[in-house]
C-alpha cells in the first residue's frame, strides 16, 4: 500500500493525522444494516415472513418518532441521551433505519413472491423445457485442467419459457449448466434460446431454477457494441499474456487485472485458494484503488488540480469497468474500491463510512440478491476494515518504530483477514492461518502487476506487439506471486477445517474478538506467543502425518480432491489408485498422508477432467508401474493429456475392457464394464464419456468393493440386466451421487458402506438427496468427502467401519 501512503503525503488537502482520529460518522450504518437484514430474511425464509417483517418495521419506525416525547419510558431515555438535538438525532436515525428496513423487506418479499410463482418453480425435476434468456455475466468454468474446462455455469435472466405447447413470457434469474465448448465464448447481454432439464436451485438467492443442457444454444443474438468491444480487448489482452509469459503466469495476469479466469490453470487456482489469495483473482476494490491511485499520482506529477484529477480518475474508472465487463460484481468493486481509496487518500473516515453505507443501500436496492452474495459481504467487510481499522493500526505500528509503508501493508493485510475470516469460515468451512503472511508477502507485487497489466491491456488493444512487450515486464512480480502461493499452499496446516454456515461465522467472530482482547495485554501476548510456538512444535508434525492416520486395517480411502474422484485401494505392500481428481495437488497430498511409496496401477475410469486432471502430478510424485484406461479415447483432449503425462514420466498405458481380470497384490480387479458401445463420432465422446466409465469390482480379503466411475442410468441398467454379480460390501456411489443413478441399481448392490466423492458447495447439487435417502433406506452407511475430508474404510474383527482423516474414532459402522 505504498501507493496510498505516497498519496496521503503528496495530495494537497488530503487531511491531517488528527482527522483520522475524529469520531466516525455512523448515522447511516444502522440504515445499511437494517436494509441488508431486511432483504436477507425474505429471501431465505420466504415472502410471508418478509411481509410480517415489513409490517413490524413500519410499527417500529412510528414508535421511534412517537415514543421519545409521548411516554414515560421515552422521556427517561431522552434524558439519558442528552440535549434535545441529540434526542432528535437518535430518534430520527432509529426511525430512518426502521423505515428503510420496512421498504427493503417489502421489496425483497415481492421478489421472493415472484420467484415462488415462476412457471419453472413448480416443475418436476428433470422436466424438459425451452427457455429464452439474457446472459447477465460471463460463463464461469466449473471444472478445468491443463486442457480447459468441461462445463460452464451461465447466469441469465429469463425472458420466455416454453413448456410443451405453452409459451409464457416471464422474468427471474436462472442458472444454466452447459458444455464449455458451445457456451464459453458468449458475452453478457446476449439472448440465447436453449432446451434443457430443469431442477430446483441449490441456494436461496432469488434464482428461479437450474437448467442443465448438453447442447449448444438453439439461437444466439448478437452482443451489444459495448460488450463486443470489451470482449475484443479482453481477448487481445489474454493473447498478449500468452505470447509473453509462461502458462501459469499467462493465465494469472488477466485474472488479476480484469477478473478473466478462463485460462487460469486449476493448480494455480487451488494454490491461491489454500493460501488465502483467491480474492486476488476476482475483480475487487483493490484493483480500482491501485488504478485510481496511479492515475492520481500522475495527475499530481503533472501539477493538475483536484477537479482535473477527479475527472481523469472517473474516466479511467469507466474504461476499467468496460474492460472488466460491467457486471454486478465489477460495478460493486468499482463502488467499494473508490470508497476504499477515499479512506486511504484523504484519511477522512468520517466521510468514508457514510459513503460505504450509502453504497450498500443503493446496491442492495438495485440488486436484492447481493444481500446473500458472499462476494458482496467480503467486499463490504474488507472495505469497512480499511476505513475503521487500518489508519489507527498504522499509527500504532509507526509509533513502535515500524516504517510507514511496512506498517500500512501489515495493517491492511491483518485488517482484511480479521474482517473477512468469519465470512470465509461460514462460506467454505475453512480458515487459512497463512493468509496474513501470504498477503503481506505478495503486497509488493500486486501493485506493479495491476498497473503493468492495465497498460498491457491498453497496449494490446492498440497494437498487439506493444501489449506483448508490456506484458513481459509483469513477469518478475508474477513469478514472485506464484512462488508465494505455491509455498504457502504446501505448508502444513495451511487450511484448518471449521464448521460452515452460521456456526462457523460465530466461531470466527468469537476467535477474532478473543485474539484482539489477548493482544491488548503485554503479558497475555507473551503467553499467546508461547502457546503458538508450542502448538506449532506439536501440530505441524501431526499435520504432516496425522495421529492415527492412516488408520490400522484400512482397505480403501476416498481422497478429498474436491469435485472429482480419487480413490486408493490397499494392495498388500503397494496400492492401486482409481482416478486422480481434478488438476492440483490434492491427490498427491492424499497419497503422502497415506505414506504411499509405490503405486502398482493407476486406473482412469474415463477421460473427464475431474478424474484425470492431476495425472501429471501423481506420476511425478510417485513411481507408477502402469496407467490403465478404458477402450474409448474420448474426449480427445483428455486422452492427449494422459498420453503426455505418461510419456513424460515413462509410464506405460494399458487398455482394460469388460471381462478382464487384473491381479494386484492381494486384490483382484474384475472389469465389469463398460457394456455400451462406444460412439463412432468423436464429437459425441464428451457426452458419452460417463457411460463409458470402467466399472471395477475389486475382490480382496475384506470383501468386495464396487467402483462404477461416473456411469449413469443407461450404463448401470445395462450392467444390471447383464446378470453380473453386483452385490458389494462397499460402493463408490456413481457420478458423485448424481440423480442419474437408478434406484434399481442401488437395490441390486445393497452396499454396507457408500462412499460419495464430492466437492463442498458444488454447483451440480451433488449428491442428490434422493440418492442419499435411498442408500439410507437400505441400511447403508453413507460417508462424504465434502463433509469428512479423506475417508477410509477399515476392516477389523468387528467388521467394516468408516474413519475420517485425523480422527482415529470410527464415524460410521456397517455392523
Amino acid at each position: 500500500m505504498t501507493m496510498a501512503t505516497a498519496l496521503q503525503r503528496w495530495w494537497q488537502g488530503a487531511g491531517s493525522r488528527g482527522a483520522q482520529h475524529r469520531r466516525i460518522d455512523l448515522r447511516l450504518l444502522g440504515s445499511a444494516v437494517s436494509c441488508w437484514a431486511a432483504t436477507i430474511i425474505p429471501i431465505m425464509a420466504g415472502w410471508r415472513v418478509g411481509a410480517a417483517l415489513a409490517a413490524t418495521g413500519a410499527v417500529v419506525a412510528g414508535a421511534a418518532l412517537w415514543l421519545p416525547a409521548r411516554t414515560r419510558v421515552g422521556r427517561a431515555l431522552a434524558l439519558r441521551a442528552g440535549s434535545a438535538d441529540r434526542r432528535r438525532e437518535i430518534a430520527g436515525a432509529c426511525a430512518a433505519a426502521a423505515a428503510i428496513g420496512c421498504c427493503f423487506a417489502t421489496s425483497a418479499s415481492v421478489h421472493a413472491y415472484s420467484t415462488a410463482l415462476s412457471p419453472l418453480a413448480g416443475l418436476a425435476e428433470g422436466r424438459s423445457v425451452a427457455v429464452t434468456a439474457a446472459l447477465t455475466a460471463d460463463p464461469q468454468p466449473l471444472a478445468s485442467s491443463g486442457f480447459g474446462p468441461d462445463r460452464v455455469l451461465v447466469r441469465a435472466t429469463l425472458r420466455e419459457v416454453r413448456i410443451g405447447r405453452d409459451r409464457i413470457v416471464t422474468g427471474g434469474a436462472i442458472v444454466i449448466l452447459a458444455p464449455a465448448q458451445h457456451w464459453s465464448g458468449l458475452l453478457p447481454g446476449q439472448r440465447v434460446k436453449v432446451r434443457g432439464e430443469v431442477s430446483p436451485p441449490t441456494r436461496h438467492d432469488l434464482t428461479v431454477a437450474v437448467l442443465r443442457t448438453n447442447s449448444a444454444p438453439i439461437s444466439v443474438s448478437a452482443p451489444s457494441t459495448l460488450q463486443a468491444v470489451a470482449g475484443t480487448v479482453r481477448a487481445r489482452f489474454a493473447d498478449a499474456a500468452a505470447r509473453a509469459l509462461p502458462d501459469d503466469a499467462a493465465g494469472l495476469l488477466p485474472a488479476l487485472v480484469v477478473g478473466d479466469t478462463s485460462r487460469l490453470p486449476q493448480s494455480v487456482r487451488s494454490d491461491f485458494t489454500t493460501a488465502g489469495l483467491a480474492h486476488l483473482t476476482a475483480v475487487s476494490g483493490t484493483n480500482v484503488s491501485i488504478l485510481l491511485g496511479a492515475v492520481l499520482l500522475m495527475v499530481r506529477a503533472a501539477a493538475l488540480g483536484p477537479r482535473a484529477g477527479a475527472a481523469v480518475g472517473a474516466l479511467v474508472l469507466a474504461l476499467f469497468v468496460v474492460l472488466a465487463r460491467p457486471s454486478p460484481s465489477v460495478l460493486r468493486a468499482a463502488a467499494m474500491g473508490a470508497i476504499g481509496l477515499l479512506a486511504l487518500l484523504t484519511g477522512r473516515r468520517k466521510q468514508a463510512m457514510p459513503a460505504l453505507a450509502a453504497a450498500v443501500i443503493v446496491l442492495i436496492g438495485l440488486r436484492p440478491n447481493l444481500a446473500v452474495d458472499f462476494g458482496f459481504a467480503l467486499s463490504v467487510a474488507a472495505t469497512a476494515a480499511l476505513i475503521v481499522l487500518v489508519p489507527g493500526w498504522t499509527d500504532r505500528l509507526c509509533a513502535r518504530g515500524v516504517p510507514l509503508p511496512l506498517a500500512q501493508a501489515i495493517a491492511v493485510a491483518t485488517a482484511a483477514f480479521v474482517a473477512t475470516a468469519p465470512i470465509v469460515a461460514a462460506m467454505s468451512g475453512t480458515v487459512s492461518p497463512v493468509a496474513i503472511a501470504a498477503n503481506l508477502l505478495v503486497s509488493v507485487s500486486v501493485l506493479p502487476i495491476t498497473v503493468l497489466g492495465a497498460l498491457a491491456a491498453a497496449g494490446a488493444a492498440i497494437w498487439l506487439p506493444l501489449g506483448v512487450l508490456v506484458a513481459h515486464t509483469a513477469g518478475p512480480p508474477l513469478w514472485w506471486l506464484l512462488l508465494v502461493a505455491r509455498l504457502a499452499a504446501r505448508m502444513p496446516g495451511a487450511t484448518l477445517p471449521v464448521p460452515g454456515g452460521l456456526v462457523g461465522a460465530v466461531l470466527g467472530i468469537v476467535g477474532v474478538v478473543a485474539v484482539a482482547a489477548i493482544l491488548r495485554s503485554r503479558g497475555a501476548r507473551a503467553v499467546m506467543g508461547a502457546v503458538l510456538v508450542g502448538a506449532a512444535v506439536v501440530l505441524v508434525p501431526l499435520r504432516m502425518h496425522p495421529l492415527g492416520w492412516p488408520p490400522p486395517g484400512w482397505i480403501v480411502v476416498a481422497c478429498d480432491v474436491g469435485q472429482g474422484d480419487g480413490l486408493v485401494l490397499r494392495a498388500g505392500g503397494s496400492v492401486v489408485v482409481v482416478d486422480v481428481g481434478p488438476a492440483g495437488h490434492a491427490m498427491a497430498q492424499c497419497l503422502n498422508r497415506l505414506r504411499v511409496r509405490r503405486i502398482e496401477l493407476v486406473v482412469l475410469s474415463h477421460l473427464h477432467a475431474d478424474h484425470i486432471g492431476a495425472i501429471a502430478d501423481v506420476l511425478h510424485a510417485k513411481p507408477v508401474a502402469a496407467v490403465a484406461i478404458g477402450p474409448m479415447r474420448y474426449p480427445a483432449d483428455g486422452f492427449a493429456a494422459v498420453q503426455a503425462a505418461a510419456s513424460a514420466s515413462g509410464t506405460p498405458i494399458v487398455e482394460l475392457t469388460a471381462g478382464d481380470h487384473v491381479p494386484a497384490g492381494n486384490l483382484v480387479l474384475r472389469v465389469l464394464g463398460p457394456m455400451l458401445p462406444a460412439p463412432a463420432d468423436p464429437g459425441d465422446g464428451d457426452e458419452a464419456a460417463n457411460n463409458q466409465s470402467l466399472v471395477l469390482a475389486v475382490d480382496g480379503p475384506a470383501g468386495r468393493i464396487l467402483l462404477p466411475g461416473d456411469a449413469e442410468t443407461a450404463a448401470l441398467d445395462a450392467l444390471r440386466r447383464s446378470g453380473v454379480e453386483l452385490r458389494a460390501d462397499v460402493l463408490k456411489v456413481p457420478h458423485h451421487g448424481s440423480r442419474t443413478t437408478p434406484a434399481t441399481f442401488l437395490d441390486a448392490v445393497r452396499p454396507r458402506i457408500g462412499l460419495v466423492s464430492v466437492g463442498a458447495d458444488n454447483t451440480f447439487g451433488h449428491p442428490a438427496p434422493s440418492i442419499v435417502d435411498r442408500l439410507h433406506a437400505t441400511g447403508t452407511v453413507v460417508a462424504r468427502t465434502d463433509r469428512s475430508g479423506d475417508i477410509a474404510v477399515v476392516a477389523d474383527r468387528r467388521g467394516l467401519s468408516v474413519v475420517a482423516r485425523g480422527d482415529p474414532v470410527a464415524v460410521g459402522s456397517s455392523d
